[in-house]
């Protein structure tokens, strides 16, 4: 079986690049193959230059659309499936090959303006007491795109953004790396599909959450 090739985009430090390039390294279902990175990206693309795949940056503040929708296509090109770090806008060429990963349960706290911290300090201003991280398909709405699979974690009473924020980029590293591996598994659906948990894998199914036990 050779290997489902994947490209990340990213804007950021790439802690979740981090979690799949570590997953994956010796992985004989996916690969990373590319790794595309806005200006903001730089720790992102040093994560990758050490790993040695191939990489590029996308210019202008976050990545500018244009040159975002460039590395966007090239990447395609390399790769059957797509990871990025944030939305993208024009996804009708690669449907339910485009997944992101969000650190609250979509569909709440999710939308134009919901990312990083702002995302844990509405969390906790609402007073919810369970957040979590959620992988999904990108669509043409922001953040509105098919859940394909969540990892809940509680919120504490005294989290600030920060703790809130560790706990849940914990879980994201554990839940990107596992869904990508089970969509290669799948062939890379031409559909969208759902994950649940089973055992400590996961297998399709009706239910638009995975329901894991909060470890810590």
């Amino acid at each position: 079986m050779t290997p489902v090739p994947v490209a990340v985009l990213v804007s950021g430090g790439g802690t979740n690049l981090q979690a799949l390039l570590d997953a994956l390294r010796d992985s004989a279902v996916a690969r990373v193959a590319c790794v595309v990175a806005s200006a903001a990206g730089a720790g992102a693309l040093e994560r990758a230059r050490r790993a040695g795949g191939p990489y590029g940056r996308a210019h202008g503040p976050r990545g500018s659309r244009r040159a975002r929708d460039g590395h966007r296509r090239r990447a395609a090109r390399r790769a059957r499936g797509i990871c990025e770090a944030h939305s993208a806008a024009a996804v009708a060429r690669l449907r339910w090959r485009v997944i992101n990963i969000h650190p609250a349960l979509l569909p709440a706290f999710g939308g134009p303006g919901m990312y990083g911290r702002r995302v844990h300090e509405a969390v906790l201003a609402s007073g919810a007491t369970l957040s979590g991280a959620t992988v999904h398909y990108v669509d043409e709405e922001y953040d509105r795109g098919p859940i394909i699979a969540q990892w809940p974690v509680p919120v504490r009473p005294h989290d600030t953004p920060e703790t809130l924020a560790a706990r849940v980029l914990e879980v994201e590293h554990r839940l990107l790396p596992q869904v990508v591996l089970e969509l290669a598994r799948l062939g890379v659906p031409e559909e969208p599909v759902r994950l649940v948990q089973s055992g400590s894998g996961f297998v399709v199914g009706d239910q638009p959450s995975v329901r894991f036990r909060d470890e810590r």
